[in-house]
């Protein structure tokens, strides 16, 4: 004991968590001593003498081996070859989510006449599509979140793809309801190659990198119209559907060169191939991964529903579900009503109630080479959208949302005037532009806000209530909008409005934040603040 110079340095750090004490791990050049009393742990900070006799326990933690984070292995490596591969791959998923929900707009007008269907099942056709998605989104994001992403996404694509080549084989309508509910229960999925995409990326890159897979997205919607245009009035709906899986086929041949998330091999404990991935992608990108092995998180329960309601996550979870429901209802709004709109010629039949409901297919009217073109200029819309890529990292997520919503209502306004075929398009175009870009942004912004453990399932239950409103939508905008335009319009225009207050509403902006791992990560953060006023506090709490 006279080998001590100076008294030792005595750290109080208070738990807000009793249960937490246990675990743990402090490490470094200290004595620890973990004290009971009122939760507080209190450490010994021995210093040694002018001899330099050093304490056990600093000698033990020299041979400590040395851990990066994910997020230091990540930005380490950046953004590279590896990154534009999986970009390509998991871009195949959205094109064909984008073509299966585009084929829609086009495949309703043409059994509404063909079939002799009323506007109902007309609706319908569209709207089991979105049953499907909402009662699957959930089941996939529980089973990427305990299986894994990589099986998640491989099992709804596959899914997708069979019973997607399977509709195209419909004999009547009620094997077309039913085959189309299971393509809509695949489609469910999609959402989780944003998740696994997220978690290969540095902080730096991320927002703009998820904003750029959007274009995917465009690239689907734009590529249906076009493969319709072609298709239609030739080889008819049968080969369109057919045809429309073939993003998803290329997807299925490719997919075993996707690699399991390295957040969800360390949140599983298994180490090794998280560092096996992460040296694949350091080869890839050129680059050298920091020095030791990455940091193993404490495994907890993953995919329970319960982890989203806890205090810090309740109110994110349920503005971000009505937040995702504005966005589907508006989006899917927006282009289910510019087939019905173009039918009318311009909005002044429309909005003075002059649509009939045909009652023989002699009445219809099938989409023509013009409606196609139209429909192909307002779908050109996704990639303005996508220029919200400039503000999502300037003003932040929440802003940015907001910023879509309330620009999508104030170019619903000049739909309520009686405007002709030209204007009518171009108001479309820039409604779309912006809840596209709006519907992206949700997309960046969700991963980032929940942590590794409910990451998935945190996009799964989102994806599901906005397939609640995809589901909702076409019963207004192709069976309310025969009753009342203006109603209809209205609809569109106040739950957006809704939703841009709700955007602002949001208490954690992700910007320049880095993924969480656990919902202890977010205690941490607020221990650590803690300690720190308590250490500059002598007298303590």
């Amino acid at each position: 004991m006279d080998n001590w110079s100076t008294p030792s340095r005595i750290t109080y750090k208070r738990w807000r968590d009793p249960e937490l004490r246990g675990e743990v791990n402090f490490m470094g050049q200290n004595d620890e001593d973990q004290g009971t009393d009122n939760e507080i742990c209190t450490i010994a900070a021995a210093r040694v003498d002018s001899g330099g006799r050093e304490l056990a326990s600093r000698a033990g933690s020299n041979k400590t081996e040395e851990t990066f984070t994910l997020d230091e292995a990540l930005e380490a490596v950046g953004f590279g070859k590896f990154q534009w591969k999986i970009s390509l791959l998991t871009g195949l998923s959205w094109i064909g989510d984008a073509m299966e929900m585009m084929i829609l707009s086009i495949l309703g007008p043409q059994l509404h006449c063909e079939w002799r269907l009323p506007s109902y099942k007309v609706a319908l056709i569209t709207a089991i599509v979105f049953v499907g998605t909402g009662i699957s989104s959930p089941v996939w994001g529980k089973v990427s979140d305990k299986y894994g992403r990589k099986v998640g996404l491989t099992m709804c694509m596959c899914w997708t793809l069979f019973y997607g080549l399977m509709s195209a084989f419909a004999p009547v309508y009620g094997w077309l309801l039913f085959l189309r509910g299971l393509v809509g229960f695949g489609i469910g999925g999609a959402p989780q190659s944003v998740t696994m995409y997220s978690e290969f990326l540095p902080v730096k890159s991320r927002g703009t990198c998820i904003m750029l897979i959007a274009a995917f997205w465009a690239i689907g919607a734009v590529f249906e119209v076009l493969l319709a245009l072609l298709v239609m009035p030739t080889l008819g709906w049968r080969w369109l559907l057919g045809l429309s899986a073939l993003p998803m086929a290329i997807f299925v041949c490719f997919c075993f060169w996707l690699p399991e998330s390295p957040r969800f091999d360390v949140l599983m404990g298994k180490r090794e191939n998280a560092m096996a991935t992460l040296t694949r992608i350091a080869k890839e990108n050129g680059k050298t991964l920091p020095a030791g092995k990455v940091t193993v998180y404490k495994q907890s329960e993953r995919g329970q529903i319960k982890d989203l309601f806890i205090p810090q996550y309740r109110s994110t979870t349920l503005l971000l579900w009505f937040i995702w429901f504005a966005n589907a209802f508006s989006y899917y709004g927006i282009v289910l009503l510019t087939t019905e709109l173009f039918q009318s010629g311009d909005s002044c039949d429309t909005t003075r109630g002059a649509k009939i409901e045909p009652n023989c297919s002699v009445e219809c009217k099938y989409l023509t080479s013009a409606d196609y073109k139209d429909l192909l200029w307002t779908t050109l819309a996704e990639f303005p959208g996508l220029l919200i890529i400039l503000a999502v990292d300037r003003i932040g997520r929440k802003k940015s949302m907001a910023l879509c919503f309330f620009m999508f209502s104030l170019c619903i306004l000049p739909l309520y005037a009686c405007t002709g075929r030209i204007a009518l398009a171009i108001f479309i175009f820039i409604a779309r532009a912006f809840i596209s870009g709006g519907f992206q942004v949700a997309f960046v912004y969700t991963p980032e806000v929940f942590p590794t453990e409910t990451r998935a399932l945190g996009m799964g239950t989102s994806s599901a209530m906005a397939r609640l409103g995809s589901l909702i939508t076409p019963f207004v905008a192709q069976v309310m909008l025969r009753t009342s335009v203006y109603l209809t319009l209205s609809l569109y225009c106040g739950c957006s409005l809704l939703a841009g207050v709700a955007s602002l509403m949001l208490p954690i902006e992700t910007s320049g934040r880095n993924l969480q791992e656990t919902n202890l990560d977010h205690e941490d953060g607020n221990q650590t603040t803690n300690t720190s006023d308590q250490l500059n506090d002598p007298t303590g709490p």
